[in-house]
């Protein structure tokens, strides 16, 4: 599996090791990090450090959620064909739409996941609030690191699955100290970014009240200045140490110094804590955490540290005297190693590669059960036996004869094939029902199913990776397939907004081309999930022909499926199976009128209804010769009304 990770934090060689780890797993990842980047309060350049795998891009702009990577880099990066790609940044941020759309114009369509920490409900500007509409709706998955914002994710549309799976501590770089309990002075610490939501003046103040405690500062910001100046009008400047930024052994190092982290964050109208990694990284190394009971600190520092309400430094200096007890110390200490084995990089890896797995089975076709094949014959068999042998071997077949023809029985015979003949002519919708319980009865509801026309060509690898394309997301209920005019070689268009009174008035003025949206793909060769069968249910036996995949996938979609389509060699000869232009035509508008019924109601069929009568009386005007005559027998079918027209017709 080829993985392509963007993750602008990648600059900082010790958070590479997810990356490391699924590597080790035998997992081809390759990530593109920043270049350069502000991690703790310092700008650091992207070092290797021996990992081939990753790749610095250059950025412009500085905020998390507001810059952009060099495009060629994400150019040459989409390149690499990767299997998925997992965008680790906000679905809102600028950087993944930025992605998404050079994923667009490389015509790219591995599944890519979404990565989100934000654990409030915000409702972003213009354009953040569009750019995170389009990643959540397009996004296979995602994977958060706190509870809470993956509950955001499914309130906003996220249609795919969302997965909890923390960020991770190296437990061979953080490892305890082989030391006492602390004795009554107690060594208290701070890890982190120096700034105004993180609380260190709170921990300065709870200092203040404590005259033996020793209080050491890691990490750098804008507030050290500020800070400094705090700890020296208390009067404890000279129990106060600001070590600056560390990272690494170093880092290490400054854990295994103390008795006891404090993480004082305060919580702030757009800000809460959003995982604690320092916490993480405290208890690996033995130490006890004192944290404020906010954001996700609860959740990741649970019975192995000691939570006080955000604020408070008497509360935050009652929890530290408690925490540095001798034997509260052990008790403590003891939880935290045992926690924080669910936080080792292994097993972060190993939740990421269940989750790609999820996303993207086994590669091949052979993995999986083919899916059963369904073809409504009507008219020449040898039509039928043509798309059968384009298809090959290796499919089970089911026939439904709505034409009751001795020829067509024979076929099915010679080729093995389980052949069903309803005694009546049911029409396309109802014909699929009829093998489709004809599955049911002989235990076959669990598979896949592939509507194929008799008039449609396909060939059997090209319908593997169809197969491929629908599973390769949880949420694709159908999948279509591009298709070519054999006599012309042009490409057939196979995409279609779904069918309203807004787009038929859309039509009618000569304003289609605004209303692009890609809703349906036709039935002529059709691959149903048969976990959306099931959901969904059958088609609508009112259509007799025309409309009943369209109005099959308009269910699946309300119902929060997607459609696909699988860029495959196909071909379709349109309408090869009916011969009678007119009632043709009259029963493609009556299930046009059923289609406005059942969708939009009375009043949304008469306003579709207005559209189609307005738009042929004005090509009537405008056209002339056979187009002029088209448009005139529209207009009489829809002043008539189209389903009265087809039982006169037909």
């Amino acid at each position: 599996m080829r993985v392509l990770r963007i993750a602008h934090h990648g600059v900082v060689s010790a958070w590479r090791e997810r990356e490391r780890a699924l590597r080790a797993r035998g997992l081809d990842v390759r990530l593109l990090s920043a270049q350069r980047w502000n991690e703790g309060g310092r700008a650091l350049a992207l070092r290797s450090d021996g990992d081939t795998f990753v790749t610095g891009a250059g950025t412009l702009g500085s905020h998390p959620n507001a810059f952009v990577y060099s495009p060629r880099r994400i150019w040459r990066a989409l390149g690499s064909c990767p299997d998925i790609v997992d965008l680790h940044e906000e679905p809102f941020a600028l950087a993944t739409a930025e992605i998404l759309l050079m994923r667009l114009l490389r015509r790219r369509r591995a599944p890519y996941v979404v990565y989100s920490a934000q654990n409030i409900d915000k409702r972003y500007p213009i354009p953040f609030r569009w750019f995170e509409r389009w990643a959540l709706r397009g996004a296979a998955a995602a994977y958060v690191c706190n509870r809470e914002a993956g509950e955001i994710l499914m309130r906003k549309g996220l249609s795919g699955p969302v997965r909890l799976i923390p960020l991770g501590v190296d437990t061979g770089v953080f490892a305890p100290a082989d030391r006492p309990p602390p004795a009554a002075a107690l060594t208290v610490g701070y890890v982190g970014r120096l700034d105004a939501h993180k609380g260190v003046d709170v921990l300065l103040h709870a200092a203040a009240l404590r005259t033996t405690w020793q209080v050491e500062i890691t990490g750098d910001g804008p507030r050290r200045t500020e800070l400094v100046a705090l700890a020296a009008a208390l009067g404890i400047s000279d129990r106060v140490r600001f070590l600056g930024f560390a990272a690494g052994d170093a880092l290490a190092g400054h854990y295994r110094r103390l008795d006891v982290l404090a993480v004082p964050s305060l919580p702030r109208p757009g800000w809460l804590e959003q995982f604690c990694r320092v916490a993480v990284e405290a208890m690996a190394s033995g130490v006890p955490v004192v944290g404020s009971r906010s954001g996700a600190i609860p959740d990741v520092v649970a019975d192995a540290g000691i939570l006080v309400a955000p604020g408070d430094a008497t509360a935050l200096a009652v929890a530290v005297d408690e925490a540095g007890a001798p034997e509260r110390w052990a008790q403590l200490r003891a939880r935290g190693l045992t926690r924080a084995e669910r936080y080792t990089w292994q097993s972060v890896a190993e939740m990421q590669h269940a989750l790609y797995d999820e996303i993207l089975p086994a590669r091949s076709a052979g993995a999986r059960q083919r899916p059963q094949v369904v073809a409504v014959a009507y008219g020449d068999p040898a039509l039928l036996e043509g798309a059968l042998e384009a298809l090959g071997e290796g499919f089970e077949t089911t026939i439904v004869d709505n034409s009751s023809s001795m020829t067509t029985s024979q076929m099915a015979e010679r080729h093995g094939i389980h052949y069903i003949d309803p005694g009546a002519n049911l029409g396309f919708g109802a014909g699929v029902n009829v093998a489709l319980r004809s599955l049911r009865e002989r235990g076959r509801e669990a598979d896949d199913v592939l509507l194929l026309n008799p008039d449609a060509r396909i060939a059997g690898i090209e319908v593997d990776r169809m197969h491929e394309k629908l599973h390769s997301r949880r949420d694709l209920a159908a999948v279509g397939a591009t298709q070519i005019e054999p006599a012309t070689g042009d490409p057939v268009r196979v995409w279609w907004p779904f069918p309203g009174p807004g787009r038929a008035w859309l039509e009618a003025v000569g304003a289609g081309f605004l209303n692009r949206t890609q809703g349906f793909v036709i039935g002529s060769v059709l691959l149903l999930r048969a976990e959306a069968l099931a959901a969904v249910g059958e088609f609508d036996e009112r259509f007799f022909l025309y409309a009943e995949e369209v109005d099959w996938q308009k269910r699946a979609t309300d119902a929060g499926w997607r459609i696909g389509l699988a860029e495959v060699a196909a071909t379709h000869i349109g309408a090869a199976t009916s011969g009678d232009s007119d009632r043709r035509d009259a029963l493609f508008f009556a299930s046009n009128e059923i289609y406005q019924r059942k969708h939009f109601g009375a009043p949304g069929w008469q306003a579709f209804r207005a559209a189609m009568v307005f738009g042929a009386v004005v090509r009537t005007v405008a056209l002339c010769g056979e187009r002029r005559a088209q448009a005139r027998r529209r207009l009489a079918i829809f002043v008539r009304g189209p389903v009265a027209h087809a039982r006169r017709v037909t």
